[in-house]
């Protein structure tokens, strides 16, 4: 006999076209994130178009490219805003179908609510378990924030999705609807590291002590970063986002988290995107919790963690000090994310650290992302009061209790050697210091 959990379960199935009908005319849907995407439903969400006006979806980091925002013929049935953009949501920036909600990780989507409130919530869970709760095992980021406010809530269940601890649970009471699906987990492969990022890499560890606690962002540098922590001793993890490289980190023992003065001894992120390794590593590891994002990135929580490091990568860096890691000029690229938050806490923590790490140089080494000033409609991501230390494969530029005119001399002297001297002339024509 079926128990009364499982009973409910089963009535509540539905198609993806079922689902789909359940969309109206001006409906506003968040969508889950990163690993919770719900592909099965948003890749056929333009097959409504005929019959719907005025959708908004919300999401974040997208990862798959879909035509209801790839297709510029579809703009007045559905409107795209993210909190984060992607390569494919940025490819479709210049069609207008899309648009870029600017926000800090820990609060964007809880001032999204005090505006107004989504009718709709889509995403992805993990099988019922006997007791009646399915998971948002790899994201908490927003996902129980807009499930516990919106009328409609939907869920792909996914068993390839991994079990993992925190306040990842729902109950299937709390559900309006399920669709059983089957596919693989969206994937972000590690990336090979240059002899660049290597020295990059190099640097920022010799800025991090055994014990530290750290926050390590996404992409290349970042992975280098931590190839470059292979020899440091009970390295603690508070961070907005769980990387394949920590995982590995872990599982070589540099991650034991014995020396955290917040949750010792446990991983603590708000959601986790890597390789199938990361997610085989995450599965039922009680040293992993994921907890809320407008928890894990408050800043006063993390200011919480003694020896907090905070490590992020940007765009440019112009030579006060300011940092811009989510535009090119006036162009969109990426977003806030955590940067500010993560920066933030560090620096109030006790013998807290602000690092950001970045190539000396862009477009195939043309143009210094060093700069005098950042380029005419770059968004300042990081205030020049809120970063220690910069980083390039040329060296470290300490930026903290430092005057312009030391930032200056210790800017150009990690930036490439090609444009030291335009910086310096420029510098001084200016009065930059």
């Amino acid at each position: 006999m079926l128990n009364r959990f499982q009973q409910m379960y089963n009535s509540k199935k539905i198609t993806v076209e079922q689902a789909l009908g359940l969309i109206r005319s001006g409906d506003e849907i968040v969508a889950g994130f990163c690993g919770l995407e719900p592909m099965a439903v948003l890749s056929r969400l333009h097959t409504i178009k005929d019959r719907v006006e005025d959708v908004t979806v919300w999401f974040s980091l997208g990862m798959g490219k879909y035509e209801f925002f790839t297709n510029p013929e579809l703009k007045n049935h559905f409107h795209t805003k993210s909190w984060f953009y992607s390569g494919g949501i940025r490819s479709a920036h210049s069609l207008g179908t899309v648009s870029y909600q600017p926000g800090h990780l820990h609060n964007a989507m809880t001032r999204k609510l005090q505006v107004s409130c989504p009718r709709v919530f889509i995403g992805t869970a993990t099988p019922m378990d006997r007791h009646g709760y399915v998971q948002v095992s790899l994201s908490v980021l927003y996902e129980k924030e807009f499930i516990e406010k919106a009328d409609l809530v939907i869920m792909e269940i996914n068993p390839r999705l991994p079990t993992v601890g925190g306040d990842t649970e729902i109950h299937i009471r709390d559900i309006d609807y399920i669709i059983e699906v089957d596919r693989p987990i969206p994937e972000l492969p590690p990336s090979e590291v240059t002899e660049v990022e290597r020295a990059i890499g190099a640097y920022v560890a010799s800025l991090v002590n055994d014990g530290d606690t750290i926050q390590l962002g996404i992409g290349a540098i970042p992975n280098a970063v931590a190839q470059a922590f292979m020899d440091k001793h009970d390295l603690g993890v508070h961070t907005e986002m769980i990387t394949t490289s920590m995982a590995d980190l872990a599982e070589a023992g540099v991650i034991t988290g014995r020396k955290k003065t917040l949750h010792r001894g446990k991983i603590v992120g708000t959601f986790a995107l890597g390789s199938q390794k990361l997610y085989d590593f995450l599965d039922e590891n009680p040293s992993v919790i994921l907890m809320r994002g407008p928890y894990v990135n408050d800043p006063y929580v993390i200011a919480q963690n003694d020896n907090m490091v905070s490590i992020n990568t940007a765009l440019q860096v112009d030579l006060t000090g300011q940092v811009c890691s989510e535009s090119i000029g006036t162009q969109h690229y990426s977003g806030t994310g955590g940067q500010t938050d993560t920066a933030v806490g560090a620096i109030h923590a006790k013998n807290g650290r602000s690092i950001i790490a970045v190539y000396s140089t862009a477009k195939g080494g043309t143009i210094s992302t060093i700069q005098p000033w950042l380029s005419p409609g770059a968004a300042v991501t990081l205030q020049r009061n809120n970063v220690d230390y910069v980083v390039t494969e040329h060296g470290i530029a300490c930026l903290k209790a430092r005057t312009i005119r030391e930032r200056v001399e210790n800017l150009i002297a990690i930036a490439h050697p090609d444009f030291r001297a335009e910086l310096r002339k420029t510098a001084f024509k200016h009065e930059i210091w």
